[in-house]
């Protein structure tokens, strides 16, 4: 499952996979991006330490909704360390591997619902290539500055951000029209999730949870 949900991304992110730079991109040392995959939207956070620590957390919301998977990966000098995937809904499923830095595995841990089971050899390869193309995804992301932005939706192209900040980002006709039919359809506030790059906006998720409430800070991170 957890390769099928990352092996088609969108055009953009494609693209910038392709073209992207390798080396780690000159972006602030907590930032924030994603994409629009095949069956729903990944949200990416990631935080560059000094001590070249590397934490990123993908967060997947399939369209229907049915499941949340969120995955912290950690690296230190480059070096896989902590691979931990946690998934919500009528079947959970955490997953938490652990890594010395000559890439040997020194914990697993696989938790159902009502037991335990091990991971694995071929789960766990499965784990580490995801986690390294991730973080290549990330690495082109964030080269080709393309930033994600939540918040609460106003009405209009007004939107009040996770940090209380009102902005108005160039949200096109159809996302637009695509807001204020979901809206006529709740009495809840609409939260907005969307990408901003030099190329231009896209919506990437609109939802009647608070976002805002599971978005990271980088204090905690």
């Amino acid at each position: 499952m957890m390769i099928s949900l990352f092996q088609r991304l969108s055009a953009l992110s494609l693209i910038l996979f392709l073209f992207g730079c390798s080396s780690t991109p000159d972006v602030p040392a907590f930032s924030a991006s994603g994409y629009l995959a095949d069956r729903g939207a990944v949200r990416i956070w990631r935080k560059n330490s000094d001590h070249q620590a590397v934490h990123i957390r993908t967060l997947f919301t399939p369209f229907n909704g049915d499941v949340v998977e969120t995955t912290d990966y950690i690296w230190l000098e480059d070096a896989l360390i902590s691979v931990q995937r946690k998934v919500s809904g009528a079947q959970p499923d955490d997953v938490t591997l652990r890594f010395d830095q000559e890439g040997g595995l020194n914990f697993m841990q696989r938790q159902l619902a009502g037991r335990r089971e091990a991971v694995s050899p071929d789960a766990v390869e499965l784990y580490k290539f995801d986690a390294q193309r991730m973080r290549k995804v990330s690495d082109a992301l964030l080269s080709g500055r393309v930033f994600l932005k939540q918040g609460h939706w106003l009405g209009g192209n007004l939107i009040e951000t996770c940090e209380g900040q009102r902005v108005t980002p160039a949200f096109d006709m159809n996302a637009l029209q695509s807001l204020a039919q979901q809206q006529r359809s709740t009495s809840e506030p609409l939260m907005v999730s969307w990408l901003e790059a030099e190329e231009g906006v896209q919506l990437l998720r609109v939802s009647q949870q608070d976002d805002c409430a599971e978005q990271p800070k980088e204090a905690d991170f």
